[in-house]
């Protein structure tokens, strides 16, 4: 837990209330809800399991990964959202995501990597195999994925940079584990290509979401642009979007910081090499912090001032807990963030600009 421990952002006796905080959340099942009473997501629920195996919680983590496979649709997806309570396995939400669906693949390989467990990555393999067709599913001929089905199975190809620069990052975390299993998938290779391609030099692809402070920062901490791409980006929308002293806006121009974009900025600039200023940015997040060490969605800074919403979401500190691992060193959680040994794919021919 030594890594967990980041001097002016967490102590590890705070880590490890925060740590228990999640835990408490995580139902016998495996599940892990954003609190109790509420639902849980696919995304966030990976979110929440992968902050586990960074604090040494490898048995926990591996309850919420029997969950998804217990719960995986036949055609390798999963719907947007399942209830909390005694209807646990029940489907709230029948609409399916590509951002959600693909996103198992980065816990899945951040597990293997913090656990070593073979038994645990011949189970998971083919829910992830089948998970990552599902998604690809959804390409169109420019490289960007649809962001997904409707419940009656009608896909929606408008794409978001947000969700595709996360595709785009499991998409490398499943090559990644394709290589472990020594079983190529250059259909995934050409996928994942295509889609950084897209990301980098092509953003009439994308709607329109740039009011949104994940536009900014998730093609940096998705992986597809790095160097000096990933600093103009960053500097580009700083002032837009950092608030010294609160975080990180969720969307312009409410006046509203988020925990959870806080801290995914914080680990966009770790992976940019800007340690110091993700260290600022999570400790300009600790008035988020609640006395049993979870950390409230966001807060509203003007005006009648109030943390809003009213919720402690298992989310926002499993974003805290894998940065600061990041940051300290975490080996599984460096490899799977950092990105420097992950699979980029296979590039297109085209003569547009590589540069955004």
């Amino acid at each position: 837990m030594r890594h967990l421990a980041l001097p002016g952002v967490l102590t590890e006796r705070q880590a490890r209330e925060t740590v228990a905080g999640i835990r408490a959340v995580q139902r016998p099942d495996g599940a892990i809800p954003w609190f109790r009473g509420h639902h849980l997501d696919p995304w966030d629920h990976v979110e929440a399991a992968m902050a586990l195996d960074a604090a040494g919680e490898h048995t926990a983590a591996a309850a919420a990964y029997a969950w998804l496979a217990a719960h995986q649709n036949d055609d390798g997806s999963w719907y947007a959202s399942y209830q909390d309570g005694p209807d646990g396995q029940r489907p709230l939400d029948l609409h399916r995501e590509s951002n959600f669906c693909a996103y198992p693949a980065v816990g899945v390989w951040h597990h293997y990597l913090a656990t070593g467990d073979d038994a645990f990555l011949d189970t998971m393999w083919p829910v992830v195999r089948s998970a990552v067709d599902w998604v690809l599913a959804l390409r169109a001929p420019g490289g960007q994925i649809g962001w997904k089905r409707e419940a009656d199975g009608t896909p929606v190809h408008d794409a978001l940079l947000t969700g595709c620069s996360s595709v785009y990052h499991a998409l490398r975390c499943a090559l990644a584990l394709a290589a472990e299993r020594a079983e190529p998938q250059p259909e995934w290779e050409l996928a994942a290509g295509a889609l950084g391609h897209a990301i980098r030099a092509h953003p009439e692809r994308f709607l329109d979401k740039s009011r949104y402070s994940m536009d900014w920062y998730y093609p940096v901490l998705g992986g597809a642009l790095t160097g000096a791409e990933a600093a103009s980006r960053i500097a580009e929308g700083w002032d837009t979007f950092v608030v010294p002293g609160l975080g990180v806006r969720c969307v312009v121009p409410n006046p509203w910081v988020t925990g959870g974009e806080s801290c995914e900025l914080a680990l966009a600039l770790w992976a940019m090499g800007e340690s110091g200023r993700a260290v600022d940015v999570l400790g300009s997040i600790r008035h988020l912090r609640d006395g049993d060490g979870m950390y409230w969605t966001g807060y509203v800074y003007e005006g009648e001032t109030a943390v809003w919403p009213g919720e402690r979401t298992t989310w926002t500190a499993a974003s805290l807990l894998l940065a600061v691992a990041a940051l300290g060193g975490h080996e599984p959680t460096t490899a799977v963030f950092g990105g420097g040994r992950l699979p980029r794919g296979v590039e297109p021919d085209c003569p547009c600009p590589q540069a955004r």
